[in-house]
This record gives C-alpha cells, sequence and structure tokens, in this order.
C-alpha cells in the first residue's frame, strides 16, 4: 500500500522548489523559527492558526490539508481538545463535513471528549452550521445510547429539527422516534419539543397525534405557569423560546386547527376565542405585545375562514381586506376561500384577480414566508394550486385549472405526498381531456417521476 505524504514532506517539498532556507520560511509565515524547527522534525504538533499560516504562504486554499491534518493529530496521535476544538470549528465553517465525520467516529470510541463534544454541537446549531452539528449530535447519541439521560434526549431533539425534510414519510419517522426522549428533557425545553412535533403532526395531517400533543402542551404549559406564579421575584434564566402563555395559546390554536380539519366550525370558533382570551396579558412587555399581536392576526383570520365554512358568503370581502392587510396570510387565506368556494360554489374571480401579483410571487424566493418553514410551506403551496385547480376546472377556465394541477403535482411527487399525487391523478382523470397538448407531455413526465401507470 502505497503510503501518503505527510504534511511536514508537503511543507519541506515545497522549501526545496523555493530554495527556502529555514529563517526565510520563518518571517514570511510568520511562525517562530525554532517552534517551525520542532514542527519539520516532529517533535512539536502544529496548531490550527499555524497550519492555516503555512497553507497561505504555499499558496494553497485553505483547508487543504485538513483532512490529513485530522489523520495526523487526531487518529495516528493521542487527540488533544485544544487542537480538537478549532479544528472542528475550522471544518464546520468550510463545510469539510467528511473530515469532521472521520475524526469524531474515532474520537468518541473512549468517550473521553463527549461533555465537550456535545457543547460544540450546541454552538455549530446555534451558528446555523446545520450538517456539522448533526454530525456531533449524532455520535454524541449514539455513545450515550444506554444512559437515558438529559442531554442524550437533547441529542435526539435536535436531531429530530434537523432531520425534518420536504418527505411526510421521513418526518413520521423521525417524530415517532423522538417521541419517546420528550419525558427526558428538562420540563421548559419540553414545551418547544412538543411544539414543534405537534408540529410536524399537523403538517402530515395526523390530527389524532396533533389533538393529543396539544392537549399535552397545554397541560404542561399550565403547570409550568403555576410555578413561574410562585417565583415572581427568581432571575432564573428562561429556558424556552417564547414565554410560557404562548404555549398554551398555541395549543388551542392548535386544538383549533384539528376541529378544523374535523370541519367542525362551530368548534373550531370556540377555541379561537378560547386562544384570544389567553393571550389578553396584564402589563405586557414589548415580547408579549409582539406575541399577542401576532395570535390577534392569527384569531381574526380564523374567524373570517371559520365562518366562510360554514357558507357565509358575505365575510369575503372583509376576508379580502384582512389578508391585504397582513400579506403573509395572503397564501392561508386564499386557500380557504377557494376551499369554501368549491364547497359551495362562490365565484371569487375577482379575489383571484385582486391578488394576482401576490399569487404569481408563490413558490419563488421573493415570496413572504411569514410563520411558515420550508417544509410547512410546501405542504401549503400543494393545497393552494390544488385547490386552485379545483375551482378553475369548475368555472370551465381549463387550461388555468390544468397548469394549478401540474404545479400541484409537482409539488407533491417532490416531497412524496401520495395522498396528495393520488388527489392530483383524479383530477387529472376527470379533465384529461381538456388538457393541452404540452399539458399531456408534462404530466407524462410527472408520472414517469412518479413511477405510476399514466391515465
Amino acid at each position: 500500500m502505497e503510503s501518503v505524504p505527510t504534511i511536514r514532506v508537503h511543507i519541506e517539498k515545497f522549501m526545496r522548489e523555493k530554495n527556502l532556507k529555514l529563517q526565510h520560511f520563518s518571517d514570511i509565515t510568520g511562525i517562530n523559527v525554532g517552534t517551525l524547527s520542532a514542527i519539520l522534525k516532529g517533535s512539536r504538533p502544529m496548531s490550527m492558526n499555524q497550519l492555516n499560516q503555512i497553507t497561505s504562504v504555499m499558496g494553497l486554499e485553505k483547508g487543504y490539508f485538513y483532512e490529513s491534518y485530522g489523520v495526523e493529530s487526531f487518529i495516528e496521535s493521542s487527540p488533544h481538545w485544544r487542537r480538537l476544538e478549532p479544528y472542528l470549528y475550522e471544518c464546520a465553517e468550510l463545510c469539510k463535513l467528511d473530515c469532521i465525520q472521520q475524526v469524531i467516529t474515532h474520537v468518541t470510541d473512549d468517550r473521553s471528549y463527549i461533555e465537550e463534544l456535545f457543547d460544540v454541537a450546541e454552538s455549530f446549531f446555534a451558528r446555523g452550521l446545520k450538517e456539522a452539528a448533526l454530525i456531533l449530535y449524532e455520535c454524541v447519541a449514539d455513545s450515550e445510547k444506554y444512559q437515558h439521560s438529559e442531554r442524550l434526549a437533547l441529542c435526539q431533539y435536535r436531531i429530530f429539527l434537523l432531520q425534518k425534510t420536504l418527505s411526510k414519510y421521513d418526518n413520521l419517522n423521525a417524530a415517532v422516534k423522538f417521541e419517546s426522549y420528550i419525558d427526558k428533557l428538562n420540563e421548559e425545553v419540553q414545551l418547544d419539543a412538543i411544539k414543534d412535533l405537534a408540529n410536524v403532526y399537523n403538517t402530515i395531517h395526523l390530527w389524532d397525534k396533533v389533538d393529543a400533543w396539544a392537549r399535552e402542551l397545554e397541560r404542561k404549559a399550565e403547570f409550568q405557569l403555576k410555578i413561574q406564579s410562585r417565583r415572581r421575584k427568581s432571575n432564573k434564566r428562561r429556558l424556552t423560546a417564547y414565554p410560557l402563555f404562548t404555549y398554551v395559546a398555541y395549543a388551542n390554536l392548535l386544538i383549533s386547527s384539528v376541529y378544523d380539519a374535523r370541519k367542525e366550525y362551530e368548534n373550531v370558533l370556540k377555541y379561537i376565542e378560547k386562544y384570544l382570551e389567553i393571550v389578553e396579558v396584564e402589563n405586557p412587555t414589548q415580547e408579549d405585545q409582539q406575541i399577542i399581536d401576532l395570535f390577534l392576526i392569527w384569531g381574526e383570520g380564523n374567524q373570517y375562514a371559520s365562518q366562510l365554512m360554514l357558507g357565509q358568503e358575505n365575510v369575503i370581502n372583509s376576508y379580502l381586506d384582512y389578508i391585504e392587510n397582513n400579506p403573509s396570510e395572503i397564501l392561508a387565506g386564499l386557500i380557504n376561500i377557494l376551499q369554501a368556494s368549491n364547497q359551495y360554489s362562490f365565484n371569487i374571480d375577482y379575489a383571484l384577480d385582486r391578488f394576482k401579483d401576490q399569487i404569481n410571487l408563490f413558490n419563488t424566493d421573493m415570496y413572504i414566508k411569514g410563520s411558515y418553514n420550508d417544509q410547512m410551506l410546501n405542504h401549503v403551496y400543494q393545497d393552494f394550486y390544488y385547490e386552485l385547480a379545483n375551482y378553475q376546472m369548475k368555472q370551465r377556465n381549463y387550461s388555468l385549472g390544468m397548469d394549478a394541477l401540474l404545479m400541484c403535482l409537482d409539488l407533491s411527487s417532490s416531497s412524496k405526498d401520495d395522498l396528495m399525487c393520488i388527489k392530483c391523478l383524479d383530477l387529472y382523470g376527470e379533465y384529461r381531456s381538456e388538457a393541452a397538448e404540452t399539458q399531456i407531455r408534462k404530466y407524462k413526465k410527472l408520472i414517469e417521476k412518479l413511477s405510476l401507470p399514466t391515465f
């Protein structure tokens, strides 16, 4: 097996080719000549800063030697945290994930640096270095899988957050795996974890799960509020992402969404009133007020939507004014209006015309996401384009309807949402005779991607 040249061999070769003496190389790298001599003799380890200085002088891109450095410093030699920590940060910043994986797999064998690695993972997570953080969390979790510790539970929570994809089945698997760890988290952290878990179930329409976790969230949040009321003078740092009343209100919002899915609109209105009462906070802070304003906006919009789904066509204009004044609610509002129009045969051409410019921005980087993350947004787009397709077909605007339907099929196939794909196929089958040649070709391409039979 051919041996791989060490970093020291590369440096010595560079010095020979450039005819550089040790003192001159010391001057241009800014590394003390004695230190440099010891590094080249192999009697002194090289720091990350020194490696970067030498790499730059050699005219190589930063990180060129990181793989070799990882092997020489942490696999072939005993690892030292003083060198390992900066190495992980440098690799993360340059997205050299293979280097991190290689070194961490070796380092976690003896569990020497589990606590330190967890702290670095948390730092990566806070900085948005998600892929690097995921590697560390998975290694720490694997090392602690029999410990049943809070740290293991927190690792699993972070892994759950980082592994969410556009695929409903990936998210379902991640959610089911994470559920058993929630009770091991800090009681305050549990509130955010349950909220995030319920949001995933909400996205994939598992309404019984949403209902169960929403009620658990309400119970736990109310308990924490009681504890907080007894500690009004406590300076204890808050561990939740939001003030505690937020979670009680949000739990009721989730419950209202369950009743909405079940078409029990009177109950929806009941729970809307409930969370609007919860956010009536005395002497709110600036943070409290921002959250209160958000719930007031949601509450008003959800009231219009529920009234509309009860067949009250007279609220449409007020609803349109509302979403125009709250641009982040336009997408959800139009979906609700389309659903009601499809159910009650309302003509809403004027509403679609009023928001045509905003609709043209949907599914582009210029659209205002509001409170949606990418995964949620994908599913909401699917709902919009499906309802739009259904409406336009009923209005005999077949070309517009078919375009919307194909957009929905494209989005649902990308996220592997089989239920929506089937709904699209059924609707296409009903109106396939109205499809233009270009639309037929596009449909066949999408079907090939799905590996399903054409109609």
